[in-house]
């Protein structure tokens, strides 16, 4: 079994917040990243995929396509954007680094040939980054 990643980056802005706390009780929960007018992060994704050696091609997956795939269905979508407001995938989820990389998970997995999602690494900073390996009752690794 061969791990392969491709690593990309995009700037965006959120706020997090919940609709359904207090004004309260969202300072208290989100901190700074509760600022009205949002805040921004120079985010970089980690995107692993697993699979055997195909012989004839030497790779589990062409990395020119899963830069293609990821920068169609992740990057030019979130890129430069608001993320609570402007990507219609991202509607209605708090737009912590914990939900980013669930959803964005949903969106690559099902249109990924070649290999399988293995991981999506997300940070949000240099210190801080998430890690996701899809719904862990459905896998065995």
């Amino acid at each position: 079994m061969i791990f392969i990643t491709r690593r990309l980056e995009f700037c965006a802005s959120h706020r997090l917040y919940n609709p359904e706390f207090s004004d309260q009780k969202n300072e208290e929960t989100f901190g700074l990243c509760n600022n009205p007018n949002g805040h921004g992060h120079n985010y970089v994704m980690e995107v692993t995929v697993k699979g055997d050696v195909h012989p004839e091609t030497g790779m589990v997956l062409d990395l020119k396509a899963l830069k293609k795939l990821v920068n169609e269905e992740i990057i030019l979508k979130v890129d430069h954007k608001n993320l609570n407001v402007d990507v219609p995938f991202l509607k209605e989820i708090i737009p912590t680094a914990e939900n980013l990389a669930i959803q964005f998970w949903n969106v690559l997995e099902p249109k990924l040939t070649g290999g399988e999602l293995y991981e999506i690494k997300l940070y949000e900073s240099e210190r801080n980054f998430v890690i996701y390996r899809g719904n862990s009752r459905e896998r065995v690794d």
